[in-house]
């Protein structure tokens, strides 16, 4: 890296009163170089062209992102454009990402080893952030590894990068992509980046991060001597095959080279596969019919609440409602055969009863607001009684339970409900029935 900028030096910022004060070199890439910068007493990241990048179309493209602001606070969104005369090129500021975040290279590597409800959680956020920068008009362009990072400990992400962001469809993108994360159509040089090839890196990602693998790379793959750019072009743009293609199993994952895909595949729950089944099969060819941000998004929510744990050595897994996939299942870890969890079910979805379980505004008020900060239902032990549980009521509303021998009880705020097998709860505008 050059340092284009020193420590201590002070660059002007379009639309804010304070300048920057370059505090260190934080790393560089293709474009620029970042670095930790104050802003008037508030720590901020500092990107900072190179020459060749630093171009009227990369202003041009970073203008309209500032005005708009940010969809979510996910992004780390241009705030401010700097400059300095007598300083070569330009730059942005933008929040600075905290120390808590890691690379989703980390995961892929095993330098972090989240829950599984961590990595749902993550993947999640993905696809709300995307949905929400859809819906503004615009395409991210370049998802990947590099510009997605995690928190290993919550699920919270960070999406970097974002002075590729464009409008969608415009024809002066400055990048296509990352290999192996770009769309089939823009591999073949038939297609700009778009919402649609925005939704195909979106899946690989997904994929990655859940699978730990890339969807296109088995047998095909392994037959391959020489990875130049002709064979990345069939592979990924040519002749692109999904490893699980149920039509068609030439390009399975070969065991001994793609073991990571063989283990974690069948762990999850047949809705979810199906996704990328569809994801990778009928949206591989027709980007029309490509799984939206809302679909991951609505499957992803679905996939935190199927978390189970073994009976036998509390490993983490997923329920499986459909009996005929479920049959004869056991936990990856211990090998111990499995068995249905404790659940509720509410409008036809299944969410798992353990001992952290709780319940929020779309599932209760059949909302498609997704807000995980103020609980309406939450599972809860008995005070004195360890082997007893409940499900606490925490909204402002009463319910109503009717036990299986049919008496009908109400359920104050604060209360709770003693977890029977075919109790069902009127929560008001929707009803559940537990089971076991």
């Amino acid at each position: 890296m050059t340092g284009l900028l020193r420590p201590g030096q002070t660059v002007g910022t379009v639309g804010s009163p304070s300048k920057c004060k370059v505090v260190r070199l934080l790393g560089g890439g293709g474009q620029g170089e970042v670095y930790e910068a104050d802003l008037g007493g508030r720590p901020v990241a500092l990107k900072w062209y190179f020459a060749h990048t630093a171009t009227a179309q990369q202003r041009r493209a970073l203008e309209p992102l500032i005005t708009k602001g940010s969809p979510t606070e996910q992004f780390l969104w241009p705030l401010f454009l700097a400059e300095e005369r007598g300083v070569p090129g330009f730059g942005y500021l933008m929040a600075l990402r905290e120390q808590r975040f890691k690379s989703t290279s980390d995961l892929m590597t095993r330098r972090i080893e989240p829950t599984f409800r961590c990595v749902a959680t993550a993947c999640f956020g993905l696809a709300s952030a995307f949905l929400e920068l859809h819906a503004k008009g615009l395409c991210y362009r370049d998802i990947s590894f590099t510009n997605v990072f995690i928190d290993p400990n919550a699920g919270d992400i960070r999406i970097c990068d974002n002075d590729n962001v464009g409008i969608d469809r415009a024809t002066d993108a400055a990048v296509g992509g990352t290999p192996r994360f770009m769309a089939p159509e823009i591999v073949r040089c038939e297609q700009k980046p778009c919402r649609e090839t925005d939704q195909y890196s979106l899946a690989v990602l997904l994929f990655y991060m859940l699978v730990m693998h890339h969807p296109l790379e088995g047998a095909h793959e392994a037959a391959i001597r020489c990875m130049d750019v002709p064979a990345m072009t069939k592979l990924y743009g040519k002749e692109p095959r999904f490893i699980f293609d149920p039509g068609n199993p030439s390009n399975a994952p070969v065991p001994g080279l793609h073991d990571n895909a063989i283990e974690f595949w069948p762990l999850y729950p047949s809705f979810l596969r199906a996704l990328f089944v569809h994801s990778f099969t009928q949206g591989l060819a027709d980007p029309q019919r490509r799984v939206t941000d809302s679909q991951w998004r609505k499957a992803l929510v679905r996939l935190r609440d199927a978390i189970m744990h073994c009976d036998r050595c509390g490993s983490e897994l997923f329920y499986e409602a459909d009996p005929a996939e479920a049959a004869g299942r056991r936990c990856w870890s211990c090998r111990a055969p499995l068995h249905n969890p404790w659940r509720i079910t509410i409008g036809g979805q299944a969410v798992v009863l353990n001992g952290d379980t709780r319940l929020y505004p779309h599932h209760l008020q059949a909302t498609p607001t997704y807000d995980f900060s103020a609980p309406m239902a939450e599972v809860s032990q008995h005070p004195t009684d360890p082997n007893t549980w409940g499900l606490k009521n925490t909204s402002s509303v009463a319910w109503t339970t009717t036990t299986a021998s049919g008496d009908v009880l109400e359920v104050a705020p604060g209360r709770s409900l003693k977890l029977a097998l075919g109790a069902r709860v009127s929560f008001g505008s929707v009803e559940g029935v537990i089971e076991g």
